[in-house]
């Protein structure tokens, strides 16, 4: 079924894994590009393309040039966004359904009927996009690019640059000292989520505070 998270899809155990997983310790939900694609897809009830999205997160300093090489600076914008939306997809179920085609990338409020075939037949693209090793050979080159997406998205939603107090943010959390990282990821994800400004029920004010939280709890 569509909602079931624990599908495996044997075509992605044959990638090849140029970086140490557990070197690489990169929190899946650390693109920052996420929350930005989803207000750009809430803005409008058509579809997007790919390249549209790519274009207007440019537009906005998100998009920056991530490599020298012109075909290598491509195909690292492509994957950090195809990325960031199955990011997005994971998130949204099972309320929401994120179709994720290159010309044709639209959520839906009603599940459609087709969504659990699409989903199997996506996994192996979705487990490709979702593994960072994938991205490039350096860890460094990862983080680094992170990170500099990250100060670009404070600009973008407006973040306070002091970073909060651990033990704030954490209250902000709804978490205790106890939490472990894990807990304080799904905690992210679902307060990001609940207060973004494109929700039906989303504060601005709120969504800016579970930011600035994050933004300490994940270092």
């Amino acid at each position: 079924m569509l909602l079931n998270k624990t599908l495996h899809n044997t075509y992605g155990t044959g990638l090849a894994n140029t970086t140490d997983s557990n070197e690489l310790n990169v929190p899946k939900g650390d693109n920052p590009l996420i929350w930005p694609v989803l207000s750009l897809l809430q803005s409008s009830n058509q579809s997007w393309k790919v390249h549209h999205l790519a274009s207007e997160l440019q537009t906005k300093g998100l998009m920056h040039n991530l490599d020298p090489l012109p075909e290598k600076d491509l195909f690292k914008r492509n994957f950090l966004l195809m990325n960031a939306l199955y990011e997005l997809q994971d998130i949204l179920m099972p309320k929401q359904w994120l179709q994720v085609k290159a010309m044709e990338i639209q959520i839906f409020r009603i599940i459609p009927a087709s969504a659990d075939i699409q989903h199997i037949r996506d996994g192996a693209l979705r487990d490709y996009y979702l593994d960072w090793n994938n991205y490039d050979s350096s860890v460094n080159v990862v983080r680094e690019m992170l990170e500099s997406f990250w100060s670009s998205f404070q600009e973008y939603i407006g973040v306070n640059t002091q970073l909060m107090h651990k033990g704030h943010a954490l209250k902000v959390f709804e978490l205790d000292e106890t939490a472990t990282d894990r807990d304080i990821r799904k905690q992210w994800r679902k307060l990001a989520l609940k207060w973004h400004p494109d929700r039906e029920q989303g504060n601005a004010e709120r969504f800016r505070e579970v930011c600035e939280a994050w933004q300490t709890l994940r270092d």
